[in-house]
């Protein structure tokens, strides 16, 4: 920048421009994530816990509640627990940065996962596998990421997860 003020209008424009979103994580009774399948054509994450894209005006444990509601039938009370912080940057499949926030939904039953009620435009499947299991069914980055937020979970110290680009 040249050290001239701008008009916050003009200084807006100039900033990098990124999607914020909140997300819900759980596991069953015995420590086992559970993802949901993307039905969107969204081979870069084709699982993905419950949440989305914050609308104009609603913060990201708002958003992460609505979402969970809207494709689980799952309604998560507060207070919000923070398991990660997400940042990643933007790449040819999307071109904002993408920046997040990962909550602790806790631990679900069986009969709570056997009640899930999925949204057919936006999940096809729930699945709830041990944490190997996952990772030969998602890109080396969202692994990582989930290794990161179990290690949160367990430790109970939100994580700072900045290797989530689009392009790897």
């Amino acid at each position: 920048m040249s050290g001239r003020w701008l008009p916050p209008e003009e200084f807006a424009a100039s900033l990098a421009k990124a999607s914020v979103f909140g997300a819900i994580f759980f596991t069953d009774e015995e420590g086992h994530p559970l993802h949901l399948r993307a039905v969107y054509g969204h081979a870069a994450h084709p699982w993905q816990w419950p949440g989305g894209v914050t609308d104009p005006g609603e913060r990201p444990w708002q958003t992460a509640v609505r979402e969970c509601a809207e494709e689980t039938g799952i309604r998560v009370e507060g207070p919000p627990r923070l398991l990660a912080a997400v940042f990643g940057l933007p790449g040819a499949e999307w071109p904002l940065s993408t920046a997040g926030y990962v909550f602790d939904g806790g631990s679900l039953s069986g009969e709570q996962i056997a009640g899930i009620v999925l949204d057919p435009e936006e999940h096809d499947e729930v699945r709830v596998l041990p944490t190997d299991a996952w990772q030969p069914l998602m890109p080396g980055r969202d692994f990582a990421r989930l290794r990161a937020v179990l290690a949160a979970r367990e430790s109970g110290v939100p994580t700072y997860f900045d290797t989530w680009d689009w392009d790897v």
